[in-house]
């Protein structure tokens, strides 16, 4: 049995080519381009349709067998409760995971880089009904829903449905949408989320992936790269992985954002944690020195560092030292995950994470592995 109470801010479900398609509004169903690589494709022929999906009887008994050892099981469309609800409950159960956010695992990746607009819109009214439906047979599971902020109106618009729905937590791209993420045009989305008691989050995905080809370029043709295989990333994506969420929360602070709406809550999931003290420091160091040239930074009533403390919450690798980030910072700012069942989380993150906050207290560790989660969903 699992040893202490955990919440999980982190773990997907794994589509089938019909996540979006079977929940588009008619008109836009057969525009919607394909959401999953050719090579899934290719392995899900002959799954299951529909409300059937799910493991057969045996299989689903010997995972279970597993208890609380689960993590150490299959994972992708393998892994118990992958793609199925009812199953998903049972790993929630032997891993006794109060609550676990449900991010997608292609689907939002692949629609935010559609350069039509009206069919990102249609594909993320898709999205949120779909990962809502998913998450609708237990109440533990906190669906993560997608918004995009090309058209300001519309994605308040669209906000405002998509919470009167259940939906309160959102991934968002990155990226820049033509403007700043702290335009004031967006203040209305910023605010309802707020009023909500929702949050933004950052992830794996919600930016351009891989680095640049000709960083690739090494003159060895005959290195292989992670990438493609068991992993989605290689070790040269791992140096700049986290570069884009990065400058989508320092400009966001920047731009007063956070100062503006301090009720508003982000995350940044998926992206590890070890850049999180530096860029707490830097962007104290921006607002000091940038505030006689910049009169408006002159205007925060908190510094940056105290904006990220009450407002921000981070998801650290398994490999990196939680404690030891702790230690540049402080307890407040990290969370747990199991990336589930995805293989990226490790085969035994509570151990792991357990490890590396043993010169902390309990206080401390109470708030890594369940309080922190709450102060983010707060729910």
């Amino acid at each position: 049995m699992a040893t202490r109470a955990l919440n999980d801010a982190d773990s997907h479900v794994m589509e089938f080519p019909d996540f979006l398609s079977a929940y588009a509004d008619p008109s836009m169903r057969d525009r919607l381009p394909p959401i999953l690589p050719e090579a899934t494709n290719a392995t899900l022929s002959g799954m299951p349709e529909g409300a059937a999906r799910a493991h057969p009887p045996d299989q689903v008994a010997r995972l279970a067998a597993l208890g609380e050892r689960i993590l150490t099981g299959p994972k992708w469309y393998s892994a118990l409760g992958a793609f199925n609800c009812r199953e998903r409950g049972m790993v929630l159960d032997m891993l006794g995971i109060h609550r676990q956010m449900v991010f997608s695992s292609f689907a939002a990746a692949s629609l935010t880089q559609w350069r039509d607009v009206e069919l990102r819109y249609a594909g993320v009214r898709a999205f949120n009904r779909a990962i809502k439906d998913y998450t609708r047979g237990d109440a533990r599971l906190v669906p993560v829903g997608l918004l995009v902020l090309d058209d300001p109106a519309r994605t308040a618009k669209e906000l405002d449905e998509t919470i009167r729905e259940g939906l309160r937590i959102f991934m968002l791209p990155s990226d820049a949408p033509g403007r700043s993420p702290g335009h004031v045009e967006h203040d209305p989305i910023w605010a309802r989320i707020a009023e909500a008691r929702g949050a933004f989050v950052l992830h794996v995905g919600s930016g351009k992936l891989p680095i640049d080809p000709e960083w690739m370029n090494d003159g060895h043709p005959e290195r292989r790269s992670a990438r493609g295989g068991a992993e989605v990333v290689g070790s040269k994506d791992m140096t700049s992985i986290f570069h884009g969420a990065e400058r989508f929360l320092s400009v966001l602070i920047l731009d007063g954002v956070l100062e503006r709406f301090p009720d508003l809550r982000g995350g940044c999931i998926e992206l590890g944690a070890g850049w999180v003290p530096a860029m707490r420091r830097r962007l104290d160091h921006i607002v000091r020195i940038w505030s006689k040239p910049e009169p408006h930074l002159r205007e925060m009533r908190r510094m940056p560092s105290e904006q990220i403390d009450e407002q921000l919450r981070f998801t650290p690798y398994p490999f990196e030292d939680v404690g030891e980030l702790i230690s540049f910072s402080n307890d407040r700012l990290y969370m747990f995950s199991t990336d589930y069942p995805h293989a990226e989380g490790g085969r035994d993150p509570i151990g792991r994470f357990t490890t590396s906050l043993a010169k902390h207290g309990e206080p401390t560790r109470e708030r890594f592995f369940f309080s922190n989660f709450n102060d983010l969903v707060r729910a």
